[in-house]
């Protein structure tokens, strides 16, 4: 059990609600009010929605042996042009556009971002995180473009449900998690897509002499990468129902990274932890939570969160156990003798 990928990942999170839980007692409690469902664990479900989801295609990406550093960019570029074709001057009752094509047409743009993304590295051979690096630069200059520079508020009250709508008393953002995790699963555990991605990640000019079209399988993952930062940058100006080109999304490639590390998969690429990546997502948005609510400075976050990463880093990695285990038996050997010495 202790050499699962999930292990140690749900140990540091099950710790890190332990210490919520020491420091507030009610932490777990789980209320009805307004005939909707609140408590500490929903509010951590339901902000850690965004994250996840972003994780969920970077792990793809990070097992192709890739990395995707334009997500955020597309997250502030997707809120952007929703925020802004939904209409931010008519009323709360009227809309330029039908909320349902704007969302479509949102989506479609991270989409081909990801397309991008995916021609750049695989048909014209330059390195992932340089061609993500460029629309990193370039993505949050066009969200700026977008907005004029400003921060686009939006009225249309609609448009509220899609990151702070509930639906069977549960927020609506559980459910979109709930439905892009559930085909992800599907699609690379119950198909061949997620042996051909483990196979181009493990070794690409092998996985071309069997047959595998790895060009193909490196543009979906980036397409697909797209795809969840769109839904991402959603979710995120809709709970706020604002678009902010300049801040929107900013540094959750980073966090997406860390997640997706902290569930297992290797940087290296190769196989992959779905569910790994969401126990990861989830102790990055728990521990930001036990941060604010036990009153520890917010300067101290990044820090904070770098000292649990690597916690969780060093308890998954098989050598340092290894290393740990040796010099704890040869303590107790030296002790042993010792005492049969004296």
């Amino acid at each position: 059990m202790i050499k699962s990928k999930l292990f140690w990942p749900l140990v540091i999170l099950a710790f890190i609600l332990l210490i919520n839980l020491i420091f507030n007692p009610s932490f777990f409690v789980i209320e009805v009010r307004n005939g909707y469902l609140t408590g500490n664990i929903i509010n951590i479900l339901n902000r850690g929605a965004p994250l996840i989801l972003v994780s969920i295609g970077m792990t793809l990406v990070i097992a192709t042996k890739g990395i995707d550093l334009g997500v955020g960019s597309v997250i502030a570029i997707t809120g952007a042009i929703a925020a802004t074709i939904v209409g931010g001057s008519l009323g709360a009752s009227d809309s330029i556009f039908p909320l349902f094509l704007a969302m479509a047409l949102a989506l479609a743009v991270a989409s081909i971002v990801g397309i991008w993304n995916g021609v750049l590295i695989s048909r014209l051979g330059i390195q992932p995180i340089v061609a993500t690096l460029i629309l990193m630069v370039a993505g949050r200059g066009i969200a700026q473009l977008i907005t004029n520079g400003q921060i686009t508020t939006v009225y249309y009250s609609p448009y509220s449900f899609i990151g702070g709508g509930y639906l069977f008393m549960l927020p609506f953002s559980i459910y979109i998690v709930i439905f892009v995790l559930a085909i992800s699963l599907y699609l690379t555990r119950r198909t061949s897509l997620g042996l051909f991605i483990e196979s181009v990640g493990g070794n690409p000019e092998a996985s071309r002499l069997s047959g595998i079209n790895s060009k193909n399988i490196i543009l979906f993952v980036y397409l697909f990468c797209g795809f969840c930062a769109g839904v991402a940058g959603l979710i995120l100006s809709s709970n706020v129902m604002s678009a902010d080109g300049n801040n929107a999304g900013l540094w959750f490639e980073l966090d997406a990274i860390l997640a997706v590390v902290i569930g297992g998969t290797s940087l290296m690429g190769g196989r992959f932890y779905l569910m790994g990546t969401v126990v990861g997502a989830l102790i990055i948005q728990s521990l930001t939570t036990t941060i604010y609510s036990i009153g520890v400075p917010a300067e101290t976050i990044l820090v904070v969160k770098a000292v649990v990463v690597l916690l969780v880093c060093l308890l998954q990695s098989s050598e340092f156990r290894k290393r740990f285990y040796s010099l704890f038996s040869r303590k107790k050997v030296n002790q042993d003798k010792g005492v049969t010495l004296s």
